[in-house]
């Protein structure tokens, strides 16, 4: 990504965690100005049943689809700038009743490139991964996983404010010091997930990634905590995260 040039699309799935999440790593590493945030406001599986029900999604403007949905007539005006690069963010959601590993398998395929088509990142099980720390660092991250019972009962957001830090999101990774080791905690749990020791060099392979939360939930009926919209921090500029 040509840093100079670049004006971000952001599209996020809901419009208050979501949103805020973005806005503050955007802030805490000073790269807020070019980057536009908007809320989708409903969950990847519409998405796809919009762009790739028919088998063809190339056959859409990623941007005149969320133009279509948008009723704000000033936030329509949003999507016909232009931009060099377009993030996804979206939860796995895997107990939705549109869920399945098809859907998902298809779209982690085709969304992989920022300045083309759009990239994809996947929240295990949603964007609240972020905040599911008891501390931070937290030694115990690599082992918390999410029952798909937990989701159906819609349990998952009140098991993160009780066991989050502080049990506040707002008090959660407050500075860049902070920033830098949950991403460098999800960055490590994501290796972890795939065997594989991290690497200086690289993130995660994220379909591999899928991969594996999918044959846990097939075998296990849960999956890892993980969240992976922060790979972007270190995928616009691996300086960001490097320790002082």
């Amino acid at each position: 990504m040509d840093q100079n040039k670049a004006k971000v699309l952001v599209i996020v799935e809901g419009g208050k965690t979501d949103v805020r999440l973005m806005h503050k790593l955007f802030d805490i590493y000073g790269i807020n100005q070019n980057h536009v945030i908007v809320s989708y406001n409903t969950n990847i599986y519409v998405l796809y049943g919009q762009m790739f029900s028919e088998g063809h999604p190339e056959d859409y403007d990623i941007l005149s689809v969320l133009k279509s949905r948008e009723k704000d007539p000033a936030k329509k005006k949003i999507f016909d700038d232009l931009y060099s690069d377009i993030l996804l963010i979206f939860d796995l959601d895997p107990h939705d009743p549109q869920f399945s590993k098809e859907k998902i398998e298809e779209m982690v395929t085709y969304f992989t490139e920022s300045s083309d088509m759009g990239k994809l990142y996947l929240n295990y099980p949603m964007v609240e991964a972020f905040y599911h720390m008891k501390t931070i660092p937290d030694p115990y991250y690599e082992s918390y996983i999410v029952s798909m019972e937990e989701l159906l009962k819609k349990e998952y957001k009140m098991r993160v404010h009780r066991e989050n830090r502080n049990h506040s999101y707002e008090k959660f990774a407050v500075d860049r010091t902070e920033c830098n080791l949950v991403i460098h905690q999800n960055i490590s749990k994501g290796f972890f997930l795939l065997g594989k020791s991290p690497s200086r060099n690289e993130l995660p392979d994220t379909a591999q990634i899928l991969e594996t939360q999918l044959k846990q939930i097939k075998n296990q009926s849960a999956l890892s905590v993980l969240c992976t919209c922060v790979f972007y921090i270190p995928e616009y500029n691996p300086h960001l995260i490097e320790e002082d």
